[in-house]
């Protein structure tokens, strides 16, 4: 197996704890406004290398980048940062949730996306030289109920691009029922659960947790840090999913960084350091062993995301 990243493919041994889901660059303002095209990658890389500094000092080796077309994905200024740093970035194809969804990919057709995520994962991005390691998809965070048509097609052609190519699909899906409505998908495209990561699964019940575990797929927790949950919180439902016997399905992030174009400055960035420097220290103090911390925090990372 190897991680496609800003420096090239890497081996398991090459690279040792992972961050599973930050961001570096992304624009939260309006798409219309087009701030992430006009944002130079200089000015990122000034604001953003002291950053993945912090982290490496840290323990962090690498780190991958969440950010996917609809919120301003640009992966030449991840490669800027990388090649700043000399530090490696995993940058994703695929395309955000509505109402972001932008207008040629409502446009396209489900081949059409389906050979343009291929091109990403197998050829590069643009004309950076940097193939994608996997594939970003994404739910209306305020549509309980289901996939609108637009999100199930892109997810089609997700899960048959990686059917074709061995690539993960993350999805920002914040409701556990529309997961398994997503898995459904997936394994009716021919494509397997244990290539899916659920991303921000802190924010719905913990039997979802269990259940999407059991079919296979990743859990990922990745709001620690932030003033939504305490730790200890997560510490326990990382315990909870241990004690059942899925270890190796447990994804552990922070959703952190980032600059975005469309504040001043990039904004105010959040350190990537708060994973390593103050909750996998909780969990050791809670009784996870060292030998768990480890397969966390740089094996199913590494699972996850290599091809």
């Amino acid at each position: 197996m190897e991680l496609h990243t800003t420096q090239g493919a890497l081996t398991r041994e090459e690279v040792g704890l992972i961050l599973p889901h930050e961001h570096v660059f992304v624009d939260l303002g309006p798409m219309a406004a087009g701030n992430w095209r006009d944002a130079d990658p200089d000015d990122v890389v000034a604001v953003m290398a002291p950053e993945i500094e912090r982290a490496r000092e840290s323990g962090v080796t690498a780190l991958v980048e969440a950010t996917p077309e609809g919120v301003g994905r640009r992966v030449d200024i991840d490669l800027a940062v990388s090649e700043a740093t000399d530090f490696p970035i995993v940058v994703p194809t695929g395309i955000y949730q509505e109402p972001s969804i932008p207008e040629w990919a409502r446009e396209a057709s489900e081949d059409e996306l389906t050979e343009w995520l291929v091109e990403d994962l197998t050829e590069g991005v643009d004309d950076t030289g940097v193939r994608a390691a996997w594939i970003k998809v994404s739910t209306d965070d305020d549509d309980p109920t289901g996939l609108s048509a637009d999100e199930a097609k892109i997810l089609r052609a997700a899960a048959r691009a990686g059917e074709r190519t061995g690539a993960a699909i993350g999805s920002h899906t914040l409701h556990g029922d529309v997961v398994h409505e997503q898995l459904d998908v997936i394994e009716d495209c021919g494509y397997t659960a244990d290539r899916f990561i659920w991303i921000h699964a802190q924010a719905d019940d913990e039997r979802y947790h269990r259940e999407v575990a059991e079919r296979g797929a990743y859990v990922e927790f990745d709001w620690i840090g932030g003033d939504d949950q305490a730790d200890a919180e997560y510490v326990d439902r990382v315990r909870a999913l241990v004690e059942a016997g899925y270890t190796d399905r447990v994804l552990l992030s922070q959703d952190r960084g980032w600059y975005d174009p469309s504040e001043p400055d990039g904004g105010e960035q959040k350190p990537y350091t708060y994973l390593t420097e103050t909750f996998l220290p909780k969990l050791r103090e809670a009784g996870v062993d060292e030998a768990t911390v480890r397969r966390i925090a740089r094996d199913n990372p590494f699972e996850a995301y290599a091809r």
